[in-house]
């Protein structure tokens, strides 16, 4: 793990990551017979209303839905688009209908790529998966993908990889969800172990998280469980799991906190290009050691 950041500047933490890569990365590929895109996953101010309990209960930390979360989602929209040498296309999806005129509002603002940019009203996961299968061999893309909780599954990160022409910034909801939701003795509602199974794309977290004690429980005949990781083991087995399926993975995750020092997020970065994955890596994690 890389340097830990923490009170009120995190979000601030995560914007100069990406605007310290964004420049870099266009310099490189403009070189190049490529149309390159910026992709940011939930591009509205970051405001959720969490209808479902369930839901609600992986959304932990309820200063995620303040001034400072929304700020950080409409800046890392106009990062995107004063970077210099610019994108090809920029797109911004929204499942909130009512953050679209927000959005919309961004072609005023810089008229000189109205043309270019592209807002889509859908579910991140859906849309994302239908973009990744298209043919990628002439393009090429940079993903911006920050949920709050665990709404993105293990398939959409395999999708992304299939690519083999996206880089991905992923904020990886370590201490928001994950952590959270790993009791001490490995008795999780069974809906959220699913969850979980999604979210990493294995059932192999549960035996990495917990040991077998070797007693039997009080009033059952199955030896007692025993959480054995913390957040950063938790980041370690994320990042190996990244390993499986994208050609570079950056090796020094980011652990951005809060002000009570409590982690918040993980901030990765996976390179799906095999021909491209060894410099991206070399920028990104000379960025996140920053």
């Amino acid at each position: 793990m890389n340097k830990q950041v923490f009170g009120g500047d995190w979000t601030e933490e995560k914007l100069n990551r990406i605007r310290k890569y964004l420049p870099a990365y266009t310099t490189i590929l403009k070189e190049y017979n490529f149309k390159y895109a910026y992709i940011d996953a939930f591009a509205g101010t970051g405001y959720r209303t969490l209808k479902d309990t369930e839901e609600q209960n992986q959304l932990l930390l309820p200063e995620l839905i303040d001034q400072e979360s929304q700020q950080f989602m409409d800046g890392s929209a106009r990062i995107a688009l004063q970077v210099e040498p610019r994108f090809n296309k920029y797109i911004f999806i929204e499942k909130d209908i009512n953050k679209i005129p927000d959005l919309e509002q961004l072609k005023v603002e810089f008229l000189d790529k109205n043309q270019d940019i592209k807002i889509v009203n859908d579910d991140a996961n859906s849309y994302l998966k239908t973009l990744c299968y298209k043919n990628w061999q002439a393009n090429r893309a940079v993903l911006f993908l920050d949920p709050f909780g665990m709404q993105i599954p293990w398939s959409t990160i395999e999708a992304i990889a299939h690519t083999e022409a996206i880089d991905l910034w992923y904020l990886f909801p370590l201490g928001v969800a994950i952590n959270r939701l790993l009791t001490r003795d490995g008795n999780i509602k069974e809906s959220l172990k699913k969850r979980l199974d999604e979210t990493f794309g294995t059932t192999d977290w549960f035996d990495s998280f917990y040991t077998t004690t070797g007693q039997l429980s009080l009033f059952e005949n199955s030896p007692q469980r025993e959480k054995t990781v913390d957040c950063e083991a938790i980041g370690r087995y994320f990042v190996k799991r990244l390993k499986t399926i994208f050609a570079g993975v950056a090796e020094n995750p980011l652990v951005l906190r809060n002000s009570r020092n409590s982690p918040l997020y993980l901030l990765c970065f996976a390179s799906a290009n095999p021909k491209g994955s060894k410099t991206a890596i070399k920028i990104a994690q000379h960025i996140l050691k920053a």
